[in-house]
C-alpha cells in the first residue's frame, strides 16, 4: 500500500518545510507543495489538480496544511482525494480575517468597494474581489481533520476554531504557549507529539 503525505505551507513558507515531517511519517512518502498563485479561485484549483494527479499513484493521502494553506486546501475540493488532514493554526474563516484586517486598517466596506484594492500599513493588501469571493463560496469539507491551535495565536481566535471544529466534527488540540507560528523548540516538540498521537 503506497501512502503519501502532502504538506501545504502558509504565507512566507515553502515546500522545503515538508522535510521536517519525514521523520514522523516513516511509512509514507512526504512531499511539499509550492503553490504559484495566491487567491482561492486560482490556488484552490491548482492544489486540486496537483493532488488529483498524485492520487493516481497512492492508496492513501494525508494532508498537512498550515495557516492560509489550510484555507486554500478547503477551497480545493479535496473530498474523496484526501483521506485525513492535519491543520496547524488554520485560517478557517477568511471573511472574519478580512473584516478584522479592515478594522485594523480603518477601512470601511464602502471604501474597499470603491477602491477595489487597498494596501495597508501592516503590509497586507485588502481586495474587494477577494472579500466577495469568500462570501459567495463556502467550502465543502468532509475530510476527517485534526486541528492544532495555539492559545497565544494573535490572528485566529479560539472561538473561530471551535465553530469550525463543531461544524466539521474535527478534533482540536490547544497548546498553552502556542503561537500562530509554531517555531520554538517547545512548540515544535508539542506539534510533533500531537501528530504522533494520531498515528498510533
Amino acid at each position: 500500500m503506497k501512502k503519501l503525505v502532502v504538506y501545504v505551507h502558509g504565507k512566507g513558507g515553502n515546500a522545503k518545510e515538508s522535510e521536517h515531517y519525514k521523520a514522523l511519517f516513516c511509512d509514507y512518502e512526504v512531499v511539499g507543495l509550492d503553490y504559484k498563485t495566491f487567491s482561492p479561485w486560482e490556488t484552490g484549483p491548482e492544489i486540486h489538480n496537483a493532488l488529483l494527479s498524485l492520487k493516481k499513484h497512492f492508496d492513501e493521502i494525508v494532508l498537512i496544511a498550515n495557516s492560509i494553506g489550510a484555507f486554500f486546501c478547503m477551497n480545493a475540493e479535496l473530498n474523496g482525494i484526501v483521506d485525513k488532514a492535519f491543520f496547524i493554526s488554520p485560517l478557517v474563516d477568511m471573511e472574519k480575517m478580512i473584516s478584522q484586517m479592515m478594522l485594523w486598517a480603518n477601512v470601511t466596506e464602502k471604501d474597499l468597494k470603491e477602491e477595489k484594492n487597498i494596501h495597508t500599513a501592516f503590509g497586507e493588501d485588502l481586495s474587494w474581489d477577494y472579500l466577495c469571493y469568500v462570501r459567495n463560496h463556502r467550502p465543502e469539507w468532509s475530510i476527517p481533520t485534526h486541528i492544532l491551535h495555539g492559545k497565544q495565536d494573535n490572528l485566529i481566535s479560539k472561538e473561530t476554531i471551535e465553530l469550525f471544529k463543531e461544524s466539521h466534527n474535527a478534533t482540536l488540540t490547544e497548546m498553552e504557549n502556542g503561537e500562530h507560528w509554531f517555531h520554538t523548540e517547545e512548540q515544535i516538540r508539542f506539534m510533533d507529539n500531537w501528530i504522533k498521537s494520531y498515528l498510533k
